[in-house]
């Protein structure tokens, strides 16, 4: 069975909205730790905001050994209004999200990646679907934005599996279940 890991950029104060702002602190770390999860990756899952930024971007870069994976990946996106995922190897999950969830990792090895798609990641939490958190904290406030961990998430206990600096002021947090 897969393990479902939920992957985030994140701002001291919670932030995680459009990404762009972690652009100047990209470095051959955070490269390397991003390129790791995603060989360990057998499928993507995302919400449709994200599903549709990222088809956006990633067929075209084919070429590329990262970009190349990317694509070739299998995608769960999770959207009551999305009518067409052309974006290779797609499918929406429309109904029964929890349980559909639930057979997506019965059906691999490795991992079921979540990138972005915080209203996703807050039900997959929720659900207690998530085994694992990577949660990569830059040295910025922003202010505004959609945060991570919004109001209405219920409690959720997790157990610290890894911290340490990942370059320029980065650190990784990487968490699973407490009770695992």
């Amino acid at each position: 069975m897969a393990k479902l890991v939920i992957s985030e950029f994140l701002s001291l104060d919670g932030v995680m909205d459009e990404p762009s702002w972690t652009a100047p602190y990209w470095n051959d770390d955070i490269a390397a730790f991003k390129a790791a999860e995603m060989q360990a990756a057998r499928a993507l899952l995302q919400g449709r905001v994200t599903y549709e930024g990222m088809a956006a971007a990633w067929p075209a870069r084919a070429g590329d050994p990262g970009a190349d994976l990317m694509n070739s990946l299998p995608k769960y996106v999770v959207s009551t209004t999305l009518t067409d995922a052309t974006w290779n190897n797609s499918t929406i999950i429309r109904d029964n999200v929890v349980e559909e969830i639930r057979a997506v990792k019965e059906r691999y090895d490795g991992d079921v990646l979540v990138y972005g798609s915080g209203g996703l990641a807050q039900t997959l939490l929720d659900a207690g679907l998530v085994d694992g958190l990577n949660l990569l904290v830059y040295p910025l406030t922003l202010g505004s934005g959609k945060r991570f961990f919004r109001d209405g998430l219920g409690s959720v206990k997790l157990a610290l599996r890894e911290a340490r600096p990942i370059g320029r002021g980065v650190v990784l947090l990487q968490y699973g279940p407490a009770d695992a």
